[in-house]
């Protein structure tokens, strides 16, 4: 699977890397839900370090699509909230 990190690049990530990601993912989930800014920015730097952490940088001369899109590390908690699917950011 092809995951974009916007403003930074794709990266591929198998399918046995979603466990730990999803966990960090519902990190993420409830500090929006719960409009937390303070539990909000070290989730989504801990959720975008696991994707570039399990992931492999996409070849930038590819032009593949990405299957999943995730905000980038600077976006503000309504960005994100703008993004979340009923499963989060990655669903799992």
């Amino acid at each position: 699977m092809i995951v974009r990190i916007l403003g930074e690049g794709q990266f591929d990530i198998t399918d046995a890397c979603f466990e730990s990601l999803n966990v960090l993912d519902d990190a993420v989930e409830k500090a929006v839900e719960a409009g937390d800014e303070a539990a909000f920015r070290p989730a989504l730097a801990a959720l975008l370090a696991g994707v570039r952490a399990e992931g492999v940088p996409h070849d930038p001369e590819s032009l593949d699509e990405s299957d999943l899109i995730l905000p980038p590390e600077d976006a503000s908690i309504d960005e994100v909230r703008e993004m979340l699917g009923d499963e989060g950011l990655i669903p799992g």
